[in-house]
């Protein structure tokens, strides 16, 4: 009844490819791609109790929370961020999660 999801980057799944544009876009394809993910196990968003956020500077920790915050409009699930020198491919977002039913 547990599902882990490993880090997750910005790679569109068509292409295989880094999706072009900043933290915004790149958090966008994180967070679809962990929808996919959910969606295909039978979870849901509802169902992450914990997130752990690796972000190649913290200064884009704002934007990236913006665009978190809209999949957890209620009930956000703990989550931990962090800055790491160097992720994937040199993107700038990688998150993975934890979810429970």
């Amino acid at each position: 009844n547990m599902l882990f999801i490993s880090g997750q980057i910005p790679l569109n799944p068509e292409t295989s490819k880094i999706v072009e544009g900043g933290i915004t876009e790149q958090t966008t394809r994180v967070m679809e791609n962990i929808k996919a993910i959910l969606e295909k196990a039978g979870y849901s968003f509802e169902n992450i109790v914990k997130c752990t956020c690796l972000l190649s500077d913290m200064s884009n920790f704002q934007a990236m929370n913006t665009v978190y915050a809209t999949y957890f409009p209620e009930n956000p699930p703990a989550r931990a961020a962090f800055a790491v020198k160097t992720l994937p491919l040199e993107v700038l977002v990688e998150i993975e999660c934890i979810a429970v039913k």
